[in-house]
């Protein structure tokens, strides 16, 4: 019987070795899981905005507009943006990355410009892009251009589209294909038994190159060919805010280059930031105020010039007198003193695309804290659905568009040639000096 019960003890205490064993020497406390530090960077060409609350919408002492956009003071998380419109240079680079990888995945054809497998690792049949051996190999020029040139002939216009015979590329093709998740109907059916994951997965395929023909189409018999001709394509203007791209197409681009982030912090092993976005109009207002209370403007006052009588925007001063402010049609990003967030151009140069859906009455229904109406419109949705607020007034613009809380829409399949935008990524944390 003495036996018997040592053996029991025994058992026991081998158990509980066994069962302690991989514990990282925690001593049984919960001490949450270990993961790798993570410190707060500033992403480059971006700025931090400081978490605040602020009252968004007209001021009081403008009676007659806020009879039809009460204000509303709510709060808004920190996070960065960027300080500028984003240019025709950097969009560029999105439409090379989408042009590349066509040219690589349905003409080139070779295996050089592919990701080697490592070791024994199942790819299941896809195929990656090896970037860097295309920055080395380029596609278009040099010795790799020319290897390939005859297998990228049918990427150019072809027949009766072709002008002297030129190799021009036929921009109808690119196309960029996205999937992102939609969290709004995901939460509008989160208690649901009948929906699947795939029900709230958005996809979407969306040509990439901006639509030029803007500067003549949004105008009656203005002479704008040489902007037609030459803003996108032309260095000159490579840091001049890109024009003539749609609501979607500025979403696409905010996938686009969150995946291209992505991949350059996977390579180094890196933590991943927030996927960047289009601000919410109430992002777009509180950054736009730069920490100032109830003025008019980015750079506060009441007023338009400064002290001196210069203009501090690009916009349509008097009754057109367009170059008065130093720009016929838009200017370079970095045009004029920036607001106290540092932020350029947050009024004027061109206007801006936000996330959010338009709604006359919105200010009475979002949420106070964060507040942003989104709809995903589908195909079939009336147009009166596929409102996105613009904010920031443009060039074309008169005075009172430039101002703070001055909020108007444009259809998210409708491209403009004053309408831009820049994109935000949400800061994770309370403050950028708190790191708690």
């Amino acid at each position: 019987m003495k036996m018997k019960k040592i053996y029991y003890l025994i058992a026991f205490l081998a158990g509980g070795i066994l069962s302690s064993c991989g514990r990282g020497g925690d001593n049984g406390e919960v001490r949450g899981v270990q993961q790798r530090s993570f410190r707060a960077e500033v992403p480059y060409g971006m700025v931090y905005i400081p978490g605040g609350s602020f009252l968004m919408g007209q001021t009081d002492q403008d009676v007659t507009f806020a009879q039809t956009a009460q204000n509303k003071q709510v709060t808004v998380p920190p996070f960065f943006m960027d300080e500028t419109e984003l240019t025709n240079g950097q969009y560029k680079q999105f439409v090379n990355w989408v042009r590349d990888s066509i040219a690589i995945t349905s003409y080139i054809n070779d295996n050089n410009y592919y990701c080697k497998p490592k070791g024994n690792a199942n790819t299941n049949g896809k195929k990656y892009i090896n970037w860097d051996y295309v920055a080395k190999h380029p596609i278009w020029s040099g010795k790799g251009g020319s290897a390939h040139a005859s297998k990228l002939q049918g990427m150019f216009y072809q027949g009766d589209d072709r002008i002297f015979d030129r190799n021009e590329l036929d921009v109808r093709m690119l196309k960029y294909n996205y999937a992102i998740m939609d969290y709004r109907s995901a939460a509008n059916y989160h208690l649901s038994k009948t929906k699947k994951r795939s029900d709230f997965i958005l996809r979407d395929t969306v040509p990439v190159y901006p639509d030029t023909l803007v500067w003549l189409s949004d105008f009656s018999y203005a002479a704008n060919e040489p902007m037609t001709e030459g803003y996108f394509s032309h260095p000159a203007f490579r840091n001049y805010p890109v024009v003539g791209v749609t609501w979607r197409q500025a979403r696409a681009f905010t996938v686009w280059r969150t995946r291209y982030n992505e991949a350059y912090k996977d390579k180094r092993h890196l933590a991943h930031r927030q996927p960047y976005e289009l601000p919410t109009e109430a992002e777009f207002e509180y950054a736009a105020r730069g920490g100032r209370i109830g003025t008019d403007y980015p750079w506060g006052g009441p007023y338009i010039k400064n002290a001196r009588g210069c203009l501090l925007a690009n916009f349509k001063p008097g009754r057109g007198n367009y170059t008065d402010d130093g720009g016929a049609y838009t200017v370079n990003v970095r045009s004029y003193f920036p607001n106290d967030y540092g932020l350029y151009n947050m009024a004027g140069n061109v206007a801006e695309w936000t996330q959010s859906a338009y709604d006359e009455s919105a200010s009475t229904f979002v949420h106070d804290m964060a507040p942003t109406f989104n709809y995903e419109a589908k195909a079939s949705d009336p147009e009166v659905m596929k409102r996105k607020v613009v904010r920031g007034g443009s060039w074309k613009d008169i005075g009172y568009f430039l101002q703070n809380s001055t909020r108007t829409f444009e259809y998210q399949d409708t491209p403009k040639s004053y309408i831009g935008f820049r994109c935000v990524t949400h800061f994770l944390g309370r403050d950028i000096k708190d790191k708690r």
